[in-house]
């Protein structure tokens, strides 16, 4: 499946943005993991159909609520098969 890396900043750590994108990849069909950055980004790796991975790219775009997004960076990974979603 295709997979990409996702780098999510701005305001999007200890405002539930790894939960909330583990429910959404979730509701969308898409394996990987969320995780905190050190500094201050949120990192995510994700793997699923190309559609899903555009409607999850543009979730990210906004985040949960108290999120707010400043910037995001999509790189394509090689094609990884993936089980469940998690954060860290």
């Amino acid at each position: 499946m295709p997979c990409a890396r996702f780098l999510v900043s701005g305001h999007v750590q200890g405002v539930g943005f790894r939960a909330a994108a583990r429910a959404e990849a979730l509701h969308l069909g898409i394996c990987g993991h969320a995780c905190n950055q050190r500094d201050g980004r949120v990192e995510v790796i994700a793997s699923g159909s190309e559609e899903a991975l555009i409607r999850f790219e543009a979730w990210l775009r906004r985040g949960p609520a108290a999120a707010r997004v400043n910037d995001l960076t999509r790189e394509a990974l090689p094609e990884q098969e993936r089980v469940g979603f998690y954060t860290r």
